[in-house]
C-alpha cells in the first residue's frame, strides 16, 4: 500500500520531468515572421509534443548565436544567409530548417521618384547598412539585372536610420522586409502607394528564416528538435489556411503591438513565402539553395573558398 502511495505520488512529478524544455531566442525584436511559434504555442502544438518551450526575443544574430554557443538557447531563428556566413568562421551550428530559401525582401520608392524595375535605380541614392540583407548583395542583384552597380549610390548609416531617412526624402531607396518593415509603411503613410521592387521576382535569392542549433544539440537532443520541428511546421501548415488565428495568437503575447491589419499582412507574407516541398516536412533544406547562396557570398566578398555544403545544414532532423 504504502508502495502505491509513494507511486501514486510520483506519477505527476515523474510526468512533468518527461517534458523537454527548449528555450528558443529570435534574432529581433516581436515581428509578424514569428507569428507561427506564438500559434504552437497556443493552440498547445508544442505541449502535445511533450515541450516546455520557451520564446524569446532578441537584439541581432550574432548575440543570438553567441547564447546558442554558450548553452543559454537551444535554437535560434535568424536569417540563414548569417548562419552561413558564421559556419564559414567556424562556429560549431547548423541549419536545421529554412523556411524562407528566398528572403521576402523588396526595395521601395516614392511615386514621384520611381523604380519599377532595376533598371530605373540608375542615379538613385539607397540607404545602406552593415548586414541588411536588401543592400548587402546589391551589387550582385543589380549585375543580374544587367545595371551597373556603380551607377547607383548608397548612403551608409544605422540600422533605426534607413526607414526614416527615405520617409524624410533623405535617400530615394530604401530595402524592406515584406514580412516586417513593408505592411507597417504602408500603414503609416496610408495615403502613399509606395512603388515595390520585389528583389526576389528579380532574382536575388538569400536564405531567409532559419533555424539553427548547435553541432551538439544535434547529437544530444536530436529527438527533442525532432519534435519542435514538426509542431512547428504545423502551426506553418495552420497559419497557411487561417492567417488571422497566428495573427491573434503573436498579438496577444506582444506587448503594444502593431494594428491588426498591419500584422496580418507580416504573417501573410511570412506564410506565403514558406514552401511546402513535394515529399518532404516543411523546412527541409535543399543543397542547392545553400550551394548558390555560398556563391552569393563569395561573389560579395564575404567569404572566401566556402567550405562542402553539408557542413552548414543538416535534414536529419527533419526526416520522418
Amino acid at each position: 500500500m504504502l508502495a502505491l502511495a509513494a507511486s501514486a505520488l510520483l506519477a505527476p512529478l515523474s510526468s512533468a520531468a518527461a517534458e523537454d524544455q527548449l528555450n528558443v531566442r529570435f534574432s529581433w525584436k516581436m515581428k509578424g515572421e514569428y507569428a507561427t511559434y506564438f500559434l504552437a504555442q497556443d493552440k498547445g502544438l508544442f505541449k502535445a509534443a511533450n515541450l516546455d518551450v520557451k520564446l524569446g526575443e532578441g537584439a541581432g544574430a550574432q548575440a543570438a548565436l553567441g547564447a546558442l554557443i554558450q548553452g543559454q538557447e537551444d535554437i535560434v531563428i535568424l536569417p540563414g544567409v548569417f548562419a552561413l556566413s558564421a559556419i564559414q568562421k567556424g562556429i560549431p551550428v547548423k541549419i536545421i530548417a529554412l523556411y524562407h530559401p528566398k528572403t521576402p525582401v523588396a526595395l521601395i520608392t516614392w511615386p514621384d521618384k520611381a523604380a519599377k524595375t532595376p533598371k530605373d535605380l540608375g542615379g538613385m541614392t539607397v540607404a545602406h547598412s552593415v548586414g541588411e540583407t536588401g543592400t548587402s548583395y546589391l551589387d550582385a542583384f543589380l549585375r543580374l539585372n544587367k545595371v551597373d552597380p556603380a551607377s547607383v549610390k548608397r548612403t551608409m548609416m544605422n540600422a533605426q536610420a534607413r526607414v526614416p531617412a527615405f520617409i524624410q526624402k533623405q535617400v530615394d531607396v530604401v530595402s524592406v522586409y515584406q514580412t516586417n518593415d513593408l505592411p507597417i509603411i504602408r500603414e503609416q503613410h496610408k495615403g502613399t502607394d509606395f512603388v515595390v521592387i520585389d528583389m526576389v521576382e528579380f532574382g536575388l535569392s538569400v536564405p531567409g528564416m532559419a533555424l539553427v542549433t548547435s553541432d551538439q544539440n544535434i547529437t544530444k537532443k536530436a529527438d527533442a528538435l525532432k519534435r519542435f520541428l514538426k509542431a512547428s511546421a504545423a502551426a506553418i501548415r495552420d497559419a497557411k489556411a487561417d492567417p488571422m488565428v497566428a495573427t491573434q495568437a503573436i498579438r496577444k503575447a506582444w506587448p503594444s503591438p502593431p494594428s491588426e491589419t498591419a500584422v496580418l499582412e507580416q504573417v501573410k507574407a511570412t506564410v506565403g513565402a514558406i514552401p511546402v516541398p513535394q515529399g518532404h516536412e516543411i523546412g527541409w533544406i535543399d543543397e542547392k539553395t545553400i550551394s548558390d547562396a555560398l556563391e552569393l557570398l563569395k561573389s560579395a566578398g564575404e567569404i572566401d573558398a566556402p567550405k562542402p555544403t553539408e557542413t552548414y545544414f543538416t535534414n536529419v532532423l527533419l526526416a520522418p
